[in-house]
């Protein structure tokens, strides 16, 4: 056989060798799967537990006020720095007296005329339109007296400490706050609650406020406020605490956690190492069989017994008792994977 023969022969071999392989190897991606994945299940049952909620928060002066007067002008003395403390009635700043002199000349040139107007009227000498007219212009001068002598010579509305000054004397006037005044002997701190124990919390429930500057120490609080609607996006409701700070140990921007105990309520309780994390992020989620396919249900994490958790569904009723939840195997699945599910 010579050379050209032979090498024909060898290609015509590696030819129907590939179309074999090809054939093969298409019939093989047709037909794998993936197969189910063994896992094992525990069935959900509700439990009664004594509920406590802990919910972080920050710190806020329970009044705060922006000190912007309402005429423009010059400023022509502020009577306190940062860090001052202040009583109600104290005098913070002092404004261009122009406009309130000038209402004020105004004002008692009308009175005068309007005690003529007066004496007139007793006599029949002038008519009740002109009295009328007269009193009008005095009322209203009595008023933008008041109004201007307010907002030119500024006074505190409660007691609390100069927290931000953002003039200096004799600079213009042009718009933003001259000073803020923060309550700091009161404070207050917004929570948001789970959409689940809205029936359970109430106005005037007590909470407990700690910071961990304070290791072991416990601030009362009180509901204030129940805000009456859920926010659909986080499936929360907000709460606003007043907390006494008589000591002023705590202060406004203060990070701080707050327990409320809401009495015993029927919940679900599962294996801690059951629920997963998604990466890159803090959202919790858990798997239950449907039937024999996998479904993802988003929890958020309540209260915690040893080794077990507390789970509330995102979604309200995704997840409840008698649900078969994956304990075993949950980590290798995705949602709407098939299940085999393996008894102990």
């Amino acid at each position: 056989m010579n050379k050209t023969v032979r090498t024909a022969m060898i290609v015509m071999a590696v030819v129907s060798l590939v179309a074999c392989g090809g054939k093969g190897g298409e019939k093989t991606a047709t037909t794998t799967k993936k197969e189910a994945e063994k896992v094992k299940v525990q069935l959900l049952e509700s439990e009664r537990i004594a509920k406590s909620l802990e919910l972080s928060s920050t710190l806020e002066g329970y009044e705060t006020m922006n000190i912007a007067p309402s005429v423009t002008g010059h400023i022509e003395h502020i009577y306190v720095e940062v860090g001052s403390r202040v009583q109600k009635g104290s005098m913070l700043v002092r404004m261009d007296q122009t406009q309130l002199n000038t209402t004020r000349i105004n004002l008692n040139s009308t009175k005068t005329e309007l005690d003529r107007v007066t004496a007139l009227k007793a006599t029949g000498s002038v008519s009740q339109q002109v009295y009328d007219q007269t009193k009008a212009g005095y009322d209203q001068l009595v008023e933008n007296e008041r109004f201007l002598d307010e907002n030119t010579f500024v006074k505190a509305k409660f007691a609390g400490v100069i927290s931000a000054k953002n003039y200096e004397d004799g600079e213009m006037y042009a718009g933003q706050p001259i000073l803020t005044l923060t309550q700091i002997s009161r404070l207050k701190a917004i929570i948001n609650i789970p959409e689940t124990y809205f029936p359970l919390v109430r106005q005037g429930m007590k909470v407990q406020v700690e910071s961990d500057i304070y290791p072991g120490q416990v601030f009362p609080a009180t509901i204030e406020i129940v805000y009456p609607t859920i926010d659909a996006a986080s499936h929360t409701f907000q709460a606003k605490l007043n907390i006494p700070n008589a000591s002023e140990k705590i202060r406004p921007g203060m990070y701080v956690r707050a327990t409320l105990a809401i009495g015993e309520i029927n919940t679900i309780v599962v294996p801690y190492q059951s629920v997963l994390k998604l990466t890159g992020s803090n959202d919790r989620y858990v798997f239950v069989a449907d039937g024999n396919t996998a479904r993802r249900v988003a929890v958020t994490l309540g209260q915690r017994f040893d080794d077990r958790i507390e789970i509330i569904p995102v979604e309200a009723g995704a997840i409840k008792a008698g649900d078969r939840l994956v304990v075993t195997g949950q980590a290798r699945l995705v949602d709407g994977d098939k299940l085999e599910i393996v008894e102990d």
